[in-house]
This record gives structure tokens, C-alpha cells and sequence, in this order.
């Protein structure tokens, strides 16, 4: 029987365990995967506890993206094929050695990724693409402040906001995100707790402040972003990482600023058409080589706990994947 990571209550990783799963029935519209690797996202970790907005029923195994070969195929299926490269995408199911998942859930894998590289593109790069584009409505020619930009989302909305020809600012907490930042097509890099990074906004912006805010960390940071802001600045809210943020009304007011929520996954639902152009686009860039996530650490299966810990412990840069074969 194949592996899987099964999340057996929503309290800690402690209610996590590696075991042999039972092999799922493939029904019509339905594919099975033979998962080669799985990508980490912060939301994996706070499902094993309950702390995210989506509550698993337990016992369930998390993992919200993997990549891998199409093994088997139930009737009905027209897109894939025995053999297919894919991506595979869902709320939960990827940290497995296999998975049985609808024919919707699942894209081909550009050649140009590998199945590390393909396990974590999907959501950090469609939120960012989402946020960015369907959002923001980023221009040429304008500020964008990047925060949390040494993990995988920052880093995609780093590379995407460069491509679109934005000047990026990315923040981080450490000199070797910084450089990692830099290298992914970041104009400027601001270390955190080495003073106020609304000054630096300030000072590299000659004064004006940022155009676009995409924050994933929320908190003070998010508070923080307030007082660094451009005429008209759209602020994204991504996460929340560092807790809640209030937002002081009256700076909106006068600097005539947005402060849009980013939910990419759900906005797919209400905008069908819009998703799918977020796809389309996406894919052709990965093909053509010109985007590809930072990979940091590449664990096995079998040291999945050690995957969630690099995530909860801030150590991760880009990303981290779980090689299951």
C-alpha cells in the first residue's frame, strides 16, 4: 500500500504520522497520481492545527499541491493520459505517495519545470499572478513593495512584478534571503529590524512611497505599510502570518489608497473566465522558462515532520518539498 502523512487530530504535528493508506477507487472523472514530489505552503501547517479557515475532517492527508505521473484513469477523463507529467492542486491530499484526484484538479507539467519545481509553482504563483494582475492592476513604471519576500509567494510576486516591469522593493528577515531576493529581479532589498522599512520605502521612492503593497505577513508590517504609501496605492492583502493588522482608516482616506483582500482560489469559483486566464498565462511562462520557484530544501517522505518545521521555524527560502520517489 502506498505512504501517506495522515493529520489525525487538529492540534499539533504531534497528531501527524507517516502510515500505509488504503488505495482509493478511481471513479469517472477521475484520475490516480503517482506523486513524485509535494510542495509545503503555510496554509498546510496551519490546517494540522485548526487555525486555518478551512477545517479538514480528520483523519485526512494534508498538502495542498504535488506533482507527478498520471498512473490510472476512470472513465470520462479526456485531458490526460497513462504517462502524463501533471500538476496537481487541492486543498489537501498531496503529501502521499499517490493520490486519486478529479481530472479538474489537475494541469500538465510544463518540461521545463521538474517535479520538485512543479510541486510548489501552482498556488504560489497564481496567488501572486491573481494579486498582481486581476487586483492590483500593476503598471509599468510603478512601486511595488514586496513583503515576506524571501518565501515562495513573495518570491513569485518578486519575479512577476519585475516581468511586468514594476520597480520592486522586497523585504526579508534575514542577508541570505536578501540575496536570494536581489537575484530573483528585485531592484532593492530592505532587512527587517534594521530600522523603520517604511523609511527605506521612503528614502528609495524619493518620498512618494509605494504604488503597490503585496503583504502576506499582515500585523504591524501590514499597520507599518500604511505610512509608506503613494497616492492611490492599492495594499494586497495576502495572509496573515504575523497576526491581524487594523487598519488606520484615516491614512486610506487621505493618501486615496485600496486595501484589497487576495483570495485566489476562491475567486476562480465566482470568476470562472478569470482563473483560467490566470492559468493559461501562467503556464506559457513556465514553458518558456521564465519563471521557476527557489527551492531551498528538499526533504524525503520520510522526514516529513522536518518539511513542517522548516516552514513553522522561518527557515525556509522560496520553498520547500517532500520527494516521495
Amino acid at each position: 500500500m502506498p505512504r501517506a502523512v495522515i493529520c489525525h487530530a487538529l492540534e499539533s504535528l504531534d497528531g501527524l504520522s507517516l502510515q500505509e493508506a488504503p488505495r482509493a477507487p478511481v471513479g469517472p472523472g477521475q484520475v490516480r497520481v503517482e506523486i513524485h514530489a509535494a510542495g509545503i505552503n503555510f496554509p498546510d501547517l496551519l490546517m494540522t492545527t485548526g487555525g486555518y479557515q478551512f477545517k479538514p475532517v480528520t483523519p485526512y492527508v494534508p498538502g495542498m499541491e504535488a506533482a507527478g505521473v498520471v498512473s490510472e484513469i476512470g472513465p470520462g477523463v479526456t485531458r490526460f493520459k497513462v504517462g502524463d507529467r501533471v500538476m496537481m492542486g487541492g486543498k489537501t491530499g498531496a503529501f502521499a505517495e499517490e493520490a486519486v484526484a478529479a481530472e479538474t484538479q489537475l494541469e500538465p507539467l510544463p518540461d521545463a519545470l521538474s517535479f520538485a519545481e512543479g510541486a510548489c509553482f501552482r498556488v504560489a504563483y497564481l496567488t501572486a499572478w491573481y494579486a498582481l494582475n486581476e487586483r492590483a492592476h500593476l503598471k509599468a513604471g510603478e512601486v511595488l513593495l514586496v513583503h515576506g519576500a524571501g518565501g515562495g509567494v513573495g518570491l513569485a510576486a518578486v519575479q512577476i512584478g519585475k516581468m511586468m516591469g514594476a520597480t520592486v522593493i522586497g523585504c526579508a528577515s534575514s542577508p541570505e534571503k536578501l540575496d536570494v531576493i536581489r537575484a530573483s529581479g528585485a531592484d532593492h532589498a530592505i532587512l527587517y529590524g534594521a530600522g523603520p522599512f517604511k523609511d527605506e520605502v521612503k528614502r528609495l521612492t524619493g518620498g512618494k512611497g509605494a504604488d503597490v503593497v503585496f503583504d502576506p505577513i499582515g500585523g504591524e508590517i501590514f499597520e507599518q505599510s500604511l505610512r509608506c504609501m503613494n497616492w492611490g496605492c492599492r495594499l494586497l492583502i495576502i495572509g496573515f502570518t504575523g497576526g491581524v493588522g487594523k487598519a488606520a482608516t484615516n491614512l486610506v482616506l487621505i493618501k486615496g489608497a485600496s486595501v484589497l483582500g487576495v483570495r485566489a482560489g476562491e475567486s476562480a469559483k465566482h470568476d470562472p473566465a478569470s482563473g483560467q486566464r490566470s492559468k493559461a498565462a501562467l503556464a506559457e511562462l513556465a514553458a518558456s522558462g521564465k519563471l521557476k520557484p527557489h527551492i531551498s530544501h528538499i526533504v524525503p517522505l520520510d522526514r516529513w515532520r522536518e518539511a513542517f518545521e522548516l516552514i513553522r521555524d522561518r527557515k525556509a527560502i522560496g520553498r520547500v518539498v517532500i520527494q516521495t520517489r
